[in-house]
């Protein structure tokens, strides 16, 4: 995590934008995405100029000798009017010439625009940016995550941000290994592939140290697409400071452009796809039209997961509820394949308020494997009744943030009660065992696909769940009318003898 004090800075550049005309969070933070990219140009041209010294020859540098003025170490620290002459009118035309270099980081820098309006206010973001410790990759990735997170603050554009903790749930209970190649077909940030990385850094770290594990997680092992330019351009970045050197992140329309070149390829989706709206048939892709036909944009980019996934592959994605229940011929056919024709392995419900304050929508997670040759067995369902934080548009933490988050061994009860989330992922590994003893009463419980095809493939929870209701014993009516009588009655004697004391 980053220090307070760093955050106070971010905190007061980030003012600073505000104040200086730019009121757009994402514009903010897509100006200093361009400043971290190009210091990350000057790192890497450092690097070849070391291997140069030694006698290795830099073929094909990031800077000529005729450019050093563009670098990040020797722009940073003449005075504020040059400084911004030099990045307005030579860095930014560089950036958008870069197109040349073959990654995917020059490839969104093409269109940078620069629109810093002060050279005072550029002086203090580059201070800002050349006080933190970029080399290390976990402060870069924290600072990174600290900036993103004040977007989702900053009002409507934060819609697009899923809570970490709930992406961070979703890749421990899919467990991705160095062969997978990983997809989010709606990426917006890269949260997602991000936190994948996280994971096999963490649990895989010396799997990754084999080359060719090595230049798989750099170059093949993360895919992200979307069709806002911005939005590539921070995930890119975003992947670049968690240590993926060139994930595949590429413009891409995925409801509308055909997915015959990306069928059967990936091993595992991770998704959270926009679910707010509809399609008409002309846009949309015939793949999916003759899959099922739907304007719902829910349902197309389920599936389109499924095309998307190799046999054997896997998926957890956040549904609507309406996708658990509909009751159009459209949700009841593409249950029924979820269930019948592939391997449907869990629904866990979210609580209703997990996106607040952007949308009060009930949510579910979905989890199936890709068979095209049925499988599904029992289903197991969890009920998420509290996800650590407060449910209204405040979202306060309620524990200690050590004991946040999914990673928390030994909650009381107590903190049971306000963050599910560790039995979640403690449950799911055992769902194929003695989760399928457990009763319909509990918070998690398995049902069998018998049950479910009877229910005409109905996924929402409380269709399954069984409720004990509590017997209370009452007195008779009349016993009850006698005593109100008697009450009465000795209040119209209270009231005759304190009107006597009055008198």
């Amino acid at each position: 995590m980053i220090t307070g004090e760093l955050k106070s800075k971010v905190d007061r550049v980030w003012d600073a934008f505000w104040s200086g005309g730019i009121s757009n969070p994402l514009e903010v933070m897509e100006q200093i995405t361009y400043l971290l990219f190009i210091r990350r140009l000057d790192e890497l041209q450092t690097i070849k100029d070391r291997m140069t010294n030694r006698g290795i020859p830099d073929t094909s540098p990031f800077f000529t000798s005729e450019q050093q003025d563009l670098r990040w170490k020797n722009f940073k620290d003449v005075e504020p009017a040059q400084m911004y002459q030099t990045v307005a009118e030579k860095v930014f035309p560089y950036l958008r010439a870069l197109g040349g270099e073959d990654s995917t980081y020059s490839h969104h820098m093409k269109d940078a625009r620069f629109t810093i309006p002060t050279p005072n206010l550029l002086s203090k973001v580059v201070l800002l940016l050349e006080g933190i410790p970029m080399r290390d990759k976990d402060a870069k990735g924290d600072l990174y995550e600290y900036m993103l997170g004040k977007i989702a603050s900053a009002g409507q554009n934060g819609q697009f941000r899923t809570p970490r903790h709930i992406i961070q749930l979703m890749v421990e209970m899919m467990e991705p290994n160095p062969r997978d190649e990983i997809c989010d077909p709606a990426c917006g940030t890269a949260g997602f592939l991000v936190n994948a990385s996280e994971y096999m850094q963490r649990v895989h770290r010396d799997d990754l140290f084999e080359a060719e594990n090595q230049r798989h997680f750099n170059n093949s092992m993360f895919h992200g697409f979307d069709f806002d330019s911005t939005m590539l351009r921070i995930g890119s970045m975003n992947m670049l400071m968690h240590g993926v050197e060139s994930p595949d992140i590429r413009y891409r329309d995925s409801l509308s452009q055909s997915a015959g070149e990306e069928t059967d390829r990936y091993s595992l989706i991770l998704a959270n796809p926009p679910f707010a709206g509809s399609l008409d048939y002309e846009t949309t892709s015939s793949d999916l039209l003759r899959v099922i036909k739907t304007k719902k944009t829910e349902l197309l980019f389920l599936t389109l997961f499924l095309k998307l996934l190799k046999p054997g592959g896997r998926a957890a994605v956040i549904v609507p509820d309406g996708v658990l229940f509909g009751s159009t011929k459209a949700h009841k056919e593409l249950r029924r394949m979820l269930v019948e024709e592939q391997k449907l392995d869990a629904v866990v419900k979210l609580p209703s308020g997990v996106f607040k304050p952007y949308a009060g929508v009930s949510t579910a997670i979905l989890f199936f494997t890709k068979t095209d040759s049925g499988g599904t067995d029992e289903v197991w369902f969890y009920d998420v009744q509290a996800d650590g934080f407060s449910l209204d548009d405040k979202r306060n933490p309620l524990l200690a943030e050590d004991r946040l988050g999914t990673g928390v061994t030994g909650l009381t009860a107590e903190e049971h009660a306000k963050n599910n989330l560790p039995d979640v992922l403690a449950r799911w590994k055992r769902r194929t065992t003695d989760e399928r003893d457990r009763a319909r009463t509990e918070q998690s419980f398995c049902v069998p696909k018998s049950d479910i095809a009877a229910q005409g493939y109905d996924l929402f929870l409380n269709r399954y769940k069984e409720i004990v209701h509590k017997e209370v014993l009452t007195r008779p009516p009349l016993e009850i009318l006698d005593d109100l009588e008697r009450l009465n009655k000795e209040i119209e004697a209270g009231t005759a003898k304190l009107k006597e004391g009055l008198a």
